[in-house]
């Protein structure tokens, strides 16, 4: 699951920005794969670097906004359901 699928307003923020994610791992501190692995769910985002990407985005949503990922949560299940059809 990319970015796109996990965090979708993550990304229109990023977007928005024109900010990549190369440029957001650099920020953090993070090589690109480490960031990679922490918005694809696959490697643990702690508070403080979701607080650090919220600064970094200079934006006035919510942490809970920017990393709702209800959405994709949804999808997966759809997905799933489909299968066993």
């Amino acid at each position: 699951m990319c970015i796109r699928d996990r965090y979708k307003n993550l990304e229109a923020e990023l977007a928005r920005r024109g900010l990549t994610r190369r440029e957001l791992a650099q920020k953090l501190g993070i090589t690109l794969g480490t960031m990679s692995l922490k918005l694809n769910g696959k490697a643990n985002l702690t508070l403080p670097e979701a607080k650090k990407i919220k600064n970094c985005l200079e934006c006035d949503k919510s942490i809970d906004y920017l990393f709702d990922d209800t959405a994709s949560d949804n999808e997966e299940q759809f997905k799933d359901e489909q299968k066993g059809e």
